[in-house]
């Protein structure tokens, strides 16, 4: 039996918290923890290199890539030898919503990228559905100059997953649950910086 199952008028919230604790565990269980590692991997030689990473998705997603970059910029780089060049294509509300009114809402990464990003920088892009146009433009115009590309999915990766050069996938049709876990993925990102490099 699934969260979605059950009935908030026919179950109690001790149960009903009970069970999506558990169907969330084994949501967790899904995620590829080499993959994790290999993020790791593709960030720390970012930071060596100096290259920008840039990190972006739409709704419960663009708060994830904001609580991101704001763990990468203070937590894993204050007071460190070397920092996080990091910034959140999420966070400036007057470009993205210039974009959007004048242009197109799937633009409002894609052009951001356009000012800033070079070859050998990396995005990370936050989708649970994987299908977000505005998430995919990105990563295809990331991919066609030469940036490494990341990508946090769910269900079946929707179309991000094959664009990705690193896939971390959520294997869960659930979305609450697929933003826990890339919450949860980007915790281990980050923390690897703050406590062990």
């Amino acid at each position: 039996m699934s969260v979605q199952d059950i009935s908030p008028h026919r179950t109690s919230g001790h149960d009903f918290a009970a069970l999506y604790k558990d169907t969330l565990s084994r949501a967790l269980d899904t995620i590829d923890l080499g993959n994790v590692a290999k993020a790791i991997e593709v960030l720390s030689e970012a930071r060596a290199a100096s290259r920008t990473v840039f990190v972006c998705g739409n709704g419960g997603s663009a708060s994830t890539a904001s609580h991101f970059v704001c763990d990468m910029v203070k937590g894993a780089s204050f007071q460190c030898a070397q920092r996080f060049r990091i910034m959140a294509l999420t966070d400036s509300m007057a470009t993205i919503t210039a974009y959007s009114n004048d242009v197109a809402y799937e633009s409002i990464f894609v052009e951001q990228l356009k000012n800033f990003a070079k070859a050998g920088d990396v995005l990370m892009t936050i989708s649970g559905s994987g299908n977000s146009p505005n998430v995919l433009r990105a990563a295809e115009y990331a991919n066609s100059i030469g940036c490494r590309t990341i990508a946090l999915t769910g269900r079946d990766g929707g179309k991000l997953g094959p664009l990705a050069e690193l896939q971390i996938r959520v294997a869960e049709p659930h979305m609450g649950r697929i933003e826990d876990g890339h919450m949860i993925v980007c915790h281990m990102i980050c923390y690897y910086f703050m406590e062990c490099s």
